[in-house]
């Protein structure tokens, strides 16, 4: 990679997911098993966790380290609101434990660990250092630190999402699914499954194998998976990558569709509609977070449409990752006019034409959007 125009933004973005999932990984298997206390709720009533404090804090100082804190501007979702209140002493506490121990194992992944273990006002200066603002011009990260949260508290799918936006273009995406199988045939198993078995006998290579990073660079018309870092192993590029490219299959009767498992902010009546009158058969793929355009990237579906409810507005950290890298798997991504996502205009995608439609191909895609029209005039929406 070396040489290539941001192959160096794409090799730190890549071992920073990587540590970020495992990160998320120790964590996960902590709160499914003690429950609430290292859950907050937001004031839109969404959880939050000492996993999107802590994976949000961990990216912003390797960032800032690598790349210089005065060259690097970062959108993402968490700010230290809720951290600083009197009554998140404890949490707070555990948020700085957790960058601590993450960012001490950085040399496994081939990065700098911090002199000495960062103290309080490093992590949350590191937290709220992520508030720009975006924009038309120059470059922004945009991470989503814990996409899914529901879904990860719940012991299901969430991802890691980070991507590069340069003067409004998404350039980089890399897509951390630590619960999602480098191997379709897994995905049926729950993740607790493998603990249980790893418990009880030696894990083999194919169990480390339960989640993937996946990442791609804008115009390269490559997407890349790579398996987690199991142990004690360092993580040494190409970490065993394998390409991976959309379905071709174009028939809405046998693509499958993804779904949102939750209902909050999607129209899923209107959704569901329009899934019958293209004629969509199989059973749907009902998946939380981005891990949706996981799925799409490396043929294991083949459709997701989202049609916010009436007052939502998409935000650019839910997308711009999974779009780089579904697109240049040689899938389509576009708002349901057809026109492409537009992330130049900060944190939201504005200007957004009544839904999202992603697929593995155009001619899937052409079907879909005429679908749309006429589902859309016939319900008068």
């Amino acid at each position: 990679m070396e040489g290539e125009k941001y192959a160096k933004e794409l090799d730190v973005a890549v071992r920073v997911v990587h540590m970020a999932c495992s990160l998320c990984q120790r964590l996960q298997q902590g709160i499914v098993s003690a429950g609430s206390d290292l859950v907050k709720s937001k004031e839109d009533d969404s959880p939050v966790t000492v996993a999107d404090w802590s994976v949000q804090a961990t990216v912003s100082w390797i960032l800032s380290e690598f790349f210089g804190s005065q060259n690097v501007s970062i959108i993402a979702e968490e700010d230290v609101q809720t951290l600083s209140k009197a009554d998140s002493a404890s949490l707070l506490e555990a948020v700085v434990n957790t960058v601590n121990e993450c960012l001490a194992r950085a040399s496994k992944y081939g990065l700098k660990s911090p002199p000495k273990a960062l103290n309080t006002s490093q992590v949350l200066e590191a937290i709220s250092r992520c508030n720009s603002v975006g924009g038309p011009k120059g470059r922004h990260w945009v991470l989503d630190p814990v996409d899914g949260t529901l879904g990860f508290v719940r012991g299901d799918q969430y991802a890691v999402a980070l991507a590069l936006v340069e003067d409004g273009k998404v350039v980089i995406g890399v897509l951390g699914c630590p619960n999602y199988p480098m191997k379709k045939e897994l995905l049926s198993y729950h993740y607790q499954y493998h603990e249980t078995m790893s418990r009880l006998s030696p894990p083999s290579d194919d169990m480390w194998e339960r989640g993937c990073v996946m990442y791609a660079k804008r115009g390269s018309g490559e997407a890349w998976m790579q398996p987690p870092i199991p142990g004690d192993k360092k993580f040494v590029w190409p970490n065993s990558a394998r390409l991976v490219r959309v379905s071709s299959i174009d028939d809405p009767k046998l693509a499958t569709c993804c779904e949102p498992v939750e209902k909050a902010n999607s129209d899923h009546s209107f959704t569901a509609g329009l899934a019958h009158s293209v004629g969509l058969r199989n059973q749907p793929l009902r998946v939380y977070s981005m891990v949706k355009y996981a799925a799409i990237a490396r043929g294991d579906a083949e459709l997701f449409m989202k049609f916010a409810r009436t007052g939502y507005k998409e935000k650019i950290w839910d997308h711009a990752a999974g779009v780089v890298i579904v697109e240049e798997a040689g899938g389509v991504v576009t708002d349901a006019g057809g026109h492409p996502l537009d992330f130049s205009k900060g944190p939201y995608l504005e200007g957004l034409d009544r839904g999202i439609v992603v697929c593995s191909g155009a001619t899937l895609h052409e079907k879909i959007i005429d679908a749309v029209y006429a589902s859309w005039d016939s319900s008068n929406l």
